[in-house]
């Protein structure tokens, strides 16, 4: 058998509480506080292994002269109690990072650094540690907008057939595809595609059937479409569209995107609005048009899941110190607050896995 875990990613000194593991009711959507880790200085964003009850992350770490650099842990998960145990910790990148991923294969390990406009790729050991960097790869140039004096790579998704990652840059408005050869534990830029100067392009999702991609974009706050050729692994713009009502005029800054498991709706967080922002998904040619923009319940929504059976939205506010609980209605992708709130400091990341036990 298996159960859903939910892990919770937060802003954290190292003395404190920064990563969190919780118990999740299918029925209601609720967390339960069930183990937490300290000892890591901003632990915020997590890459979960159901398989190997492995849960990596994202840190802040020191080189040798002490300068600040972008570092890796990871950690096993027992379900039976909440224990994390930390297995190791591995410097990934010479500046601090800001999102990690996972391969389909789980073999590998990939780091995107915002401050140093950069990624990276690390080799899963056979007992779950992380080791060395095997490649890496720094971005340069700039943008229009007071962000973007330089590279700032912000998150890297891998595709669904596993060949290839897109790496979203904020700093340059511009998208890279990285071929993903593992064989020789290294990543080869394929195709890159640059848009609107000022927009921001912040973090990605591919649809789960359809030939399309859907970026975020921080800085403009708003929503791109691309198609994407999974053949060729290439990325050309379909639409792009606002996250916010026409009758907001105030200060904000996108996050978050993701899709419903069937494909059907897409959401996306406003950082300032304090909403996600849902969209219904043509599928002749991957479209959206907004129907909804739910508020969070909690200042700066950084980051947001679906659960796995996409029943629920678990929205991440960092600033109100929450994780709010949403029911989602399948037919309509519309949102509902069920009640359900867990308190932790300072979330930014919530990551679902199944594990078995």
């Amino acid at each position: 058998m298996a159960s859903t875990f939910a892990f919770l990613g937060s802003y954290a000194d190292a003395d404190q509480p920064g990563i969190y593991a919780c118990a999740y009711d299918k029925q209601t959507g609720a967390l339960t506080l069930i183990g937490q880790a300290d000892g890591l200085q901003n632990p915020t964003f997590l890459a979960p292994n159901g398989a190997n009850r492995t849960i990596y992350t994202i840190m802040e770490g020191k080189d040798s002269e002490g300068r600040k650099c972008g570092a890796a842990a990871a950690y096993r998960f027992d379900p039976a109690d909440g224990t994390l145990l930390r297995l190791n910790e591995m410097i990934t990148l010479p500046a601090t990072t800001c999102h990690i991923t996972i391969d389909a294969t789980s073999q590998f390990a990939m780091t995107a650094s915002y401050h140093g406009g950069m990624v990276s790729l690390s080799p899963i050991l056979d007992d779950g540690r992380i080791g060395s960097t095997t490649d890496m790869h720094r971005h340069e140039g700039s943008s229009v907008h007071p962000a973007q004096t330089q590279a700032r790579a912000h998150s890297i998704i891998v595709d669904n057939a596993g060949r290839y990652a897109v790496v979203s840059d904020l700093g340059l408005d511009t998208l890279f595809v990285y071929e993903l050869d593992l064989p020789h534990q290294r990543m080869l830029l394929h195709s890159k595609i640059t848009i609107v100067p000022g927009s921001g392009p912040r973090h990605f999702v591919f649809h789960p059937v359809l030939p399309f991609g859907y970026g975020i974009n921080e800085l403009n706050s708003t929503i791109t479409v691309y198609a994407y050729d999974a053949d060729e692994g290439r990325l050309s713009v379909v639409q792009t569209i606002s996250t916010l009502p026409d009758s907001y005029a105030g200060d904000n800054a996108c996050a978050d995107i993701h899709l419903s498991p069937d494909g059907k709706f897409l959401y996306g967080s406003n950082r300032g609005h304090d909403s996600l922002v849902v969209y219904r998904v043509n599928p002749d040619d991957g479209r959206i048009e907004p129907i909804e923009y739910a508020p969070t319940l909690g200042g700066h929504p950084r980051n947001f899941a679906l659960s796995p059976d996409g029943r629920f939205v678990l929205v991440a506010n960092r600033d109100g110190n929450n994780i709010v609980t949403f029911s989602r209605d399948a037919e309509t992708g519309k949102l509902q607050p069920t009640g359900s709130e867990l308190y932790v400091s300072k979330p930014v990341c919530i990551r679902f896995t199944e594990i078995g036990i």
